[in-house]
C-alpha cells in the first residue's frame, strides 16, 4: 500500500468511531481497527468503512500486524477502548508490532496511577505513551472535544499537530488542548474536570428541584429561568442543555423529564476525584455530595419506604416568595465558585505533591470549550491564574472574594429555606459549609485533638508555641510521658 496513514485508532464504539471521523475531516488519512469479539463486534471495521467512512481517507484493518504496518513512522496510536485490563491487554498486543520511538495514545477514561504504570513500562521498552483525557462527548469527538495530553513529553511534538487540530476551539481562537504534563497528569486533570462535573450537575438539579417543589414552576417556567440564566454569569453547557430537557416531550406530548426515574448512574471518575482528594488530603466536599447523592438516588426502593415510615407528615407546599429564584441564582453561583476552588485546589497540591508543574490557567483554557463543563467562567478562572502574585485560593482572587461575598446573604437564606421546607439540598449546603468553614479562624478541631491525644497519644499543637512543635498530656494523670508520632495522612 502507497499510502501511510497518519495516525491509527483503535476502538470503533461511539467515541472512537466520532473521533476518526474528525480526524479525517481536519485532513489526516487515519488506519482503524476495532478488537474482535467473536459473536458480538464481529465486522465493525466493515460497517465503518462502507458506512459513515465510505469514501473518506480510512484504511481499515482486520489484523492488529497489518494495522500496525500502514502506520507512518514513528507511529501514532490512538486507543479508544474501555478503562481497565482492556488497556493493559492491548498494549501487551502492540508492543512486539511497534518499532523504537512509536507512540501510543490512550484516550480513555483511565486512572491516573494505572497511567503513570503504562507510562514507565512503555519508556523502558523504548516507546513513548500519552494519557489523554478527552471530554466532549459524541458531539465534542466529532466536532471538538476538550484534549488534555500528559505522559512521555517527547511525544508532544508528533502529536500535538493531531490533537490540536481535533480539538474544540475558544472564542479567542485557541484550541482546547495543550501539554498537561508528565506521568498520569492529563488524566488526573480529566478525572478533577469530571468531578467537577458532577458537583455541576448537582446543583442545577437542587435548583431545579427548589423551583418545582418550594416555588411551584413547572417545566417551561423553570426551563426560562435556566435559558435567562445562560444569558449571564451562570453560562455553560450544562446550563444550556438543561433547559432543553425541561421543554422536551415524549411521544405522547408529556414532559419527558417527569417520566424519568429518579435514579442517576456514575461510571467512577467522580468517585475517583473523592477518593484522590482524600488522598492527598485534600477538601473537595462538594463533589462528595454528588457522588454520594448518585448512590442514594440509586436506592429508590428504599427511599420510597423510608418516605413511608419517617416521613409520613411531609407535605411540601409551594411559597409565594419573590426572592427565592434570585437566591437560587446567588447560591448556585457561590456554590459553584466553591465547586470549581475545591478542584483546583487538588490539583494544586497533585502538582506540588507529584512535581508536575501544573499551569492551572492553562488547564482552565482547555475547560472553555468542548468539555461538558465548558462555561465563559473559566475565563475568569484562567484570568485569576495568569496573575504575577497567583491566589493560595480561588476564593482570595479579587473578583471571586467580591462575588461569593455578596452571594452569601440569599445563599444562607435560600439553605435556610430549604431545610424548613425539608427539602434535601446536600450540594448547597455543603458549599456554604465550606465557606464558613474556611472563612473560620478557629475551629473545634482543638476538641477533636484533644480527644486523639487522651485516648491514642496522637500529641496536639499549642496556640503559645510555633507550629510543628507537638505536645502531650497526662490527661487523667495515670498515663505516662510516651506518645505516638505525628503525622497526617
Amino acid at each position: 500500500m502507497d499510502k501511510k496513514a497518519d495516525i491509527g485508532l483503535i476502538g470503533l464504539a461511539v467515541m472512537g468511531e466520532n473521533l476518526a471521523l474528525n480526524m479525517e475531516n481536519k485532513g489526516f488519512t487515519v488506519a482503524v481497527y476495532n478488537r474482535t469479539v467473536p459473536g458480538i463486534e464481529e465486522g465493525v471495521v466493515e460497517r465503518f468503512v462502507n458506512g459513515r467512512g465510505k469514501g473518506k481517507h480510512f484504511i481499515g484493518c482486520t489484523e492488529l500486524p497489518d494495522f500496525v504496518s500502514v502506520l507512518q513512522t514513528p507511529r501514532k496510536i490512538m486507543m479508544m477502548v474501555r478503562a481497565g485490563s482492556a488497556v493493559d491487554q492491548l498494549m501487551s498486543q502492540l508492543f512486539p508490532l511497534l518499532s523504537s520511538g512509536d507512540i501510543i495514545i490512550d484516550g480513555g477514561n483511565s486512572n491516573y496511577e494505572d497511567s503513570n504504570r503504562r507510562m514507565a513500562e512503555a519508556e523502558k521498552r523504548g516507546f513513548r505513551f500519552v494519557g489523554a483525557g478527552v471530554s466532549g462527548g459524541e458531539f465534542g469527538a466529532l466536532y471538538g472535544a476538550s484534549i488534555m495530553p500528559g505522559g512521555s513529553l517527547s511525544a508532544w511534538a508528533e502529536v500535538k499537530p493531531i490533537l490540536q487540530r481535533i480539538a474544540a476551539v475558544a472564542e479567542d481562537g485557541t484550541p482546547c488542548c495543550d501539554w498537561v504534563g508528565p506521568q498520569g497528569a492529563g488524566h488526573f486533570v480529566k478525572m478533577i474536570h469530571n468531578g467537577i462535573e458532577y458537583g455541576d450537575m448537582q446543583l442545577i438539579s437542587e435548583a431545579y428541584f427548589l423551583m418545582k417543589q418550594l416555588k411551584g414552576m413547572d417545566n417551561a417556567a423553570i426551563a426560562d429561568v435556566f435559558e435567562h440564566w445562560n444569558e449571564g454569569r451562570l453560562h455553560s453547557y450544562l446550563m444550556e442543555i438543561s433547559s432543553m430537557v425541561l421543554r422536551h416531550k415524549d411521544k405522547d406530548g408529556d414532559d419527558l423529564i417527569d417520566k424519568i426515574l429518579d435514579t442517576a448512574g456514575q461510571k467512577g471518575t467522580g468517585k475517583w476525584a473523592v477518593i484522590n482528594a482524600m488522598e492527598l488530603g485534600m477538601p473537595l466536599s462538594l463533589i462528595a455530595s454528588a457522588v454520594f447523592e448518585r448512590s442514594l438516588s440509586s436506592e429508590k426502593e428504599l427511599r420510597v419506604e423510608a418516605a413511608k415510615h419517617l416521613a409520613p407528615h411531609r407535605r411540601i407546599t409551594a411559597v409565594d416568595d419573590p426572592s427565592l429564584v434570585d437566591d437560587i441564582e446567588q447560591a448556585l453561583y457561590a456554590s459553584k465558585l466553591v465547586s470549581y476552588a475545591q478542584g483546583f485546589a487538588v490539583l494544586q497540591r497533585a502538582s506540588e505533591t507529584f512535581s508536575w508543574n501544573l499551569d492551572l490557567a492553562s488547564i482552565a483554557r482547555m475547560w472553555r470549550a468542548g468539555c461538558i463543563i465548558r462555561s465563559s467562567f473559566l475565563n475568569d478562572i484562567s484570568d485569576a491564574y495568569q496573575v504575577t502574585r497567583k491566589p493560595a485560593h480561588l476564593l482570595f482572587a479579587p473578583k471571586f472574594a467580591k462575588e461569593i461575598t455578596q452571594s452569601l446573604e440569599a445563599w444562607k437564606n435560600l439553605v435556610a429555606k430549604a431545610l424548613c421546607a425539608e427539602l434535601p439540598v446536600p450540594a448547597f449546603s455543603s458549599a456554604l459549609n465550606y465557606y464558613l468553614s474556611l472563612t473560620t479562624s478557629r475551629l473545634p478541631a482543638n476538641m477533636i485533638q484533644a480527644q486523639r491525644d487522651f485516648f491514642g497519644a496522637h500529641t496536639f499543637e499549642r496556640i503559645d508555641a510555633p507550629r510543628g512543635k507537638f505536645f502531650h498530656e497526662n490527661w487523667t494523670g495515670k498515663g505516662g510521658s510516651t506518645h505516638s508520632g505525628s503525622y497526617n495522612v
